[in-house]
Order: C-alpha cells, then structure tokens, then sequence
C-alpha cells in the first residue's frame, strides 16, 4: 500500500486571515510569545497497485489540478510505501518539476 501525504500551504506574502485569527484566539486564551501562525492543509491519499515513481507523478497533478490553488499556493508531499517514507520532502520548483 501507498500513501501520500500532502502538506498545502499559503506562498510567503500572501495574506493569512485564518493564521490571524487562531493566533488571536490563542493569545486570548493567554498563550503568550506566539509571533505568528500560518494556516494550511494536510491531506493523506492512500493508492494501491503503484510504484513510487507513478505515486510521485499521480499526487503531484493531483496537487496541481485540485488539492492547491499554486496562484496562492505552495505544496509538497512524501510518499509512504508499506510504512516507510521512500520519497521525503518532495517539493515543486518554480517550473513545477519534482525536486527531492
């Protein structure tokens, strides 16, 4: 068995509103010292009958075609297969290739 996991987060410079609130709400439950909080999205795929390569290529258009908005957008992912991480870290560059 494989799985993907998927870490979806806003690109530096693009506003937060969900981090300012939550940091908000924390700081009024008297959590001190909190400088700043990013809000994003962890999403976990499990694919059977597939290679880590044909994985690696599968999640990453699915990122690009649905799970991120890559205008507003970064994304990266690690593949599990069988309970070992076999592709950590996978990270998109600017030309939208796989890096590792």
């Amino acid at each position: 068995m494989v799985k993907a996991k998927v870490y979806v987060t806003l690109k530096k410079g693009v506003l937060d509103p969900q981090g300012k609130t939550v940091k908000h709400a924390l700081e009024n439950l008297e959590f001190k010292n909190i400088k700043d909080i990013r809000m994003g999205k962890f999403i976990e795929i499990t694919l059977s009958d597939i290679s880590e390569n044909e994985a690696q290529k599968m999640v990453k258009d699915m990122c690009e075609k649905l799970l991120a908005n890559t205008v507003i957008e970064d994304y990266r992912f690690e593949i599990d297969v069988n309970g070992k991480i076999v592709t950590d870290r996978c990270e998109i560059n600017e030309k939208g290739d796989i890096v590792a």
